[in-house]
């Protein structure tokens, strides 16, 4: 079994990571199943957050009686100390825990330090003191603030996104969390379901031996497929190679991540997935995206105020609005054609 050392934190997981975000989806029964599945299958690191309803509390419910056996991370969207401690004392509770082994600032638009006017860093370093946290992380979709934290020095751990479609600058974030032994936890690395070859994402991340993927998993079938790079490791050969010089010609540019920070959006409109529809219908089947709950959805691009706020959230520098109105156009061919 493949393993990593999360740099500095000392922390040694496997490199298959659970991502929970997705169980907050399906039904208690269900993701506890999954949950433990994984972990009887060798998957010992589970990333959850506070923002992610009911995540927290499925992890409890499933490993109550296993934690000393596993790592967790969560994190928390606080903006000042008292949000910071509410928020990790809910946590706690939901997961079941004493300790929290990363607790992670949630993509925050600042690298919160010592003395910043926030209390944030010194509510994580007295946290740290008490013993209910071990070690301390950040993530973030923004280059400029995950570059800061590097350079500060102050956190174990940077959680950011990465995959075989990542820019050069994002593999040399890589390699500087290598140079400061920072911990370098890499979410999306299906870019949000863009990428469909599970083989080839995981041979390209087991490329970096500091690298710890963490998957989105919502399904069995997508668990299983884990299961199976877990057990029998993908490596880079010419036909992978190939696939992913096709997607990277194909998803080059500006496109939606489908992050989902610019929502909610004021005019009801499903941004995180609309804004790359064009993507998904060449990527996934097609039914699914063409069926009437999805034509009403896409109709309500028709109703954005050009307020602009999902622009101002976007952690990528996206046009959304622009973005919707190319998505939109090229549903409705896709839409015409599948009616004819």
């Amino acid at each position: 079994m493949e393993t990593v050392v999360l740099g500095r934190s000392g922390l040694r997981v496997c490199k298959n990571g659970f991502g929970a975000l997705p169980i907050q989806r399906i039904s208690k029964k269900e993701a506890v199943y999954l949950l433990q599945k994984a972990f009887d299958n060798g998957f010992d690191y589970f990333d959850t957050a506070r923002w992610y309803t009911d995540s927290e509390e499925k992890l409890g419910e499933a490993f109550a009686g296993v934690r000393d056996k596993i790592v967790i991370s969560t994190k928390t969207g606080a903006e000042d100390a008292e949000q910071f401690w509410k928020d990790l004392d809910t946590s706690l509770t939901l997961l079941k825990t004493d300790y929290i082994d990363i607790y992670q600032f949630h993509n925050p638009a600042f690298c919160p330090r010592p003395e910043d006017g926030t209390g944030l860093y010194e509510a994580m370093e007295k946290a740290v003191r008490q013993g209910k946290i071990r070690h301390i992380g950040i993530t973030n979709h923004r280059l400029s603030v995950a570059k800061e934290a590097v350079a500060s020095g102050l956190y174990e751990t940077l959680q950011f996104p990465f995959s075989y479609l990542a820019s050069e600058e994002e593999v040399k974030l890589v390699e500087a969390c290598r140079k400061e032994n920072m911990g370098f936890i890499a979410m999306k690395a299906l870019s949000g379901g863009l990428i469909t070859d599970a083989a080839a994402a995981y041979a390209y991340l087991a490329q970096f031996d500091n690298v710890a993927p963490i998957w989105g998993i919502q399904r069995e079938s997508e668990l299983d497929e884990f299961i199976s790079c877990q057990k029998n490791p993908p490596v880079m050969t010419e036909e992978i190679l190939q696939k992913i010089e096709q997607d990277k010609a194909q998803l080059s540019g500006d496109f939606c991540r489908g992050c989902g920070y610019c929502m909610p959006c004021p005019a009801g409109i499903e941004i995180n997935n609309c804004a790359r529809m064009s993507l998904l219908l060449r990527r996934a089947p097609q039914e699914g995206y063409l069926s009437a709950g999805w034509r009403e959805k896409m109709k309500k691009i028709e109703n954005c105020i050009h307020c602009n706020q999902c622009m101002k959230k976007c952690p990528y520098g996206l046009d959304t609005p622009k973005l919707l109105a190319k998505n939109y156009e090229d549903y409705i061919s896709f839409a015409e054609r599948e009616d004819a």
